[in-house]
């Protein structure tokens, strides 16, 4: 009659397997670790010390960058500018 059509699934057991054959698996790409946009900031979510995040905040606006610069001299990959620790302990002196 109408051999070029498939068959319903007639028990139960056949119409569950119907709607659970696994997906074609799509070919997965490996995801880029460097950010799109050169120089990109990425948003992160970070636990510090009270006190650190004062002594930063206490500098006034751009605090995000200060750290940023710090952890980059931390880290041995060099800051936009260089913040010698007399600058890192000034909020210490007042």
């Amino acid at each position: 009659m109408n051999s070029g059509r498939t068959r319903r699934p007639t028990s139960a057991w056949d119409k569950a397997e119907a709607l659970f054959k696994p997906a074609a698996a799509k070919a997965s790409t490996p995801a880029d670790k460097r950010p799109s946009v050169p120089g990109a900031k990425e948003l992160v979510s970070l636990r510090i010390d009270r006190n650190v995040l004062d002594h930063f905040q206490s500098g006034g606006p751009g605090w995000q960058d200060r750290i940023n610069n710090a952890l980059r001299q931390a880290a041995g990959i060099g800051g936009d500018e260089v913040v010698t620790p007399d600058e890192l302990n000034s909020s210490n002196n007042g």
